[in-house]
């Protein structure tokens, strides 16, 4: 038995997994990485860190299983998005910590941007919106703030990447600069529709051209590692961003089929096929993965509090020891008794995509308890979500079947009152690192181990189903008291 390791470096941790040649989770291991946030709505993460839990992560995992170093064979990645690290070449040192996804901090870049009449141009060639969630103003704020950045840039020692290539940098000890087409489309550098770094984006953000990662399709190779030490030379096979890898690793290999990934935050992605049509206001077009030789695009809407929302409740507020308590907590009350939660932390993504927007819980009084509050934050996801899969569905694309993955669908109140608000079945992964799974699966192309699509779709062990429940009254009372506290979340 040949086994591969999955590398899935997410906003919170960096886990290392092991699968086996069928596509089986063996174990698993996940080290957590520090939250900086130097200003209000500002989110760092030190590269430097990430490194190192990345060989822990790998020692660890070794360490848990009877198995020969020598059957390990390859190495996936799969990797939070957006998120952005520009280092020098020369010594192989960030400049800055990497600026997250979550990060506001280029929101004056996008909106000079988009007052000077910028984002027809650059929707037609990204698939986009010009907003701070996406890598490029990061990068550009880093070359405008750090000192000596800029020049250094222009004299070619600096490199940039999303983590997939800050990852692949290190684990080739500096040999290989690349990244994947997913994690490449989210750059607001990269055209779709030529699948290369464009010149007229870079120009506008001021990146220089020579910074940037050599873009692959998912399932390429991307050189080889020892992993610091750990094995012989290895490939590094299969690349994608998580949403993506979720995509993949649900099999929602046809138009129409979608997921929805419960994480920090929440990304929703339905298969449009291989053209990248033109995505309704309050969606982006990206592309949905890259395999033997296509390019599958997807809608997509991104959500930025979902998990994120309950680790508030449980290291910030104190109301809840574990996200595990939040299911008896909620299911202990009928309802929320009118309160809302709007986990407006970092504003709002999709379909509102408004920075200013602000959270809040409203419609409390002297009889709302923790079990309100707790059941208002779950149910804010589901919202979210319902928000997200009415602006698909009103696109005119064909829903064929939501799957869903991540940590939070262990939850069953929330997968029940989500099946309820969409007004349609669910179908609940087996796997919970879904995303891995889809890493795994574009290395099992790249390494020729998988043929295509319909055999890596095989792999689908099982459904689990959640039907609905709720009167389609009362999903759309509730729906609409969620829709007054968006109004007032917005409100300047």
């Amino acid at each position: 038995m040949k086994y591969t390791i999955a590398i899935d470096q997410s906003t919170s941790a960096t886990k290392a997994m092991l699968f086996d040649e069928k596509a089986t989770l063996m174990s698993r291991v996940s080290i957590d990485h520090k939250q900086y946030y130097p200003q209000a709505g500002w989110v760092e993460h030190d590269p430097v860190e990430i490194i190192e839990n990345t060989y822990n992560a790998v020692k660890q995992l070794i360490s848990t299983v009877d198995v020969d170093q020598q059957d390990i064979t390859s190495i996936a990645i799969t990797n939070q998005r957006e998120t952005v690290v520009v280092w020098d070449k020369r010594t192989g040192n960030p400049i800055y910590n990497a600026v997250v996804w979550q990060c506001n901090r280029g929101t004056q870049i996008c909106e000079e941007l988009l007052a000077q009449g910028h984002e027809p141009m650059v929707t037609r060639k990204t698939g986009l919106i010009i907003n701070p969630y996406f890598s490029a103003s990061g990068v550009k704020w880093i070359l405008d703030n750090v000192s000596g950045a800029r020049q250094a840039a222009q004299d070619g020692h600096l490199l940039m990447g999303t983590m997939d290539s800050w990852l692949i940098w290190n684990l080739t000890k500096g040999k290989v600069h690349a990244t994947d087409y997913t994690n490449a489309s989210r750059t607001l550098l990269f055209n779709i529709n030529t699948l290369s770094w464009d010149k007229e984006l870079l120009n506008l953000f001021t990146i220089p051209l020579n910074m940037l990662p050599e873009a692959l399709p998912c399932d390429g190779q991307f050189g080889t590692t020892t992993m610091d030490g750990i094995f012989q030379q290895i490939p590094i096979a299969g690349v994608l961003g998580d949403s993506h890898g979720a995509l993949v690793g649900q099999m929602c290999f046809s138009d129409g089929m979608g997921k929805a990934t419960y994480g920090t935050g929440s990304s929703i992605m339905v298969n449009i096929g291989e053209q990248p049509l033109s995505a309704p206001q309050g969606l982006v077009t990206s592309i949905g993965f890259a395999a033997k030789g296509k390019v599958y695009y997807a809608f997509e809407g991104n959500i930025h509090c979902t998990g994120a929302t309950i680790k508030w409740l449980q290291d910030d507020l104190k109301l809840i020891e574990s996200a595990a308590e939040t299911e008896a907590l909620a299911t202990s009350v009928k309802g929320t008794d009118g309160v809302c939660f709007v986990p407006a932390f970092a504003g709002l993504g999709a379909p509102w995509w408004d920075n200013d927007a602000k959270a809040l819980i409203c419609g409390m009084n002297r009889g709302t308890g923790k079990a309100h509050i707790v059941r208002a934050a779950l149910e804010s996801i589901a919202y979210q979500v319902k928000d997200l899969m009415n602006l698909i569905q009103e696109s005119g694309v064909k829903l064929l079947e939501l799957r869903v993955d991540g940590g939070p669908v262990k939850n069953n109140f929330l997968m029940q009152f989500q099946a309820d608000m969409l007004h349609a079945k669910i179908n609940r992964s087996p796997i919970e690192e879904a995303s891995a799974l889809g890493a795994i699966l574009m290395n099992g192309f790249a390494l020729n181990q998988l043929t295509d699509l319909d055999s890596a779709a095989a792999l689908r062990s099982q459904n689990d189903y959640i039907e609905p429940k709720m009167d389609v009254a009362q999903v759309n009372e509730l729906h609409e008291q969620w829709k007054k506290a968006i109004l007032r979340a917005t409100l300047k």
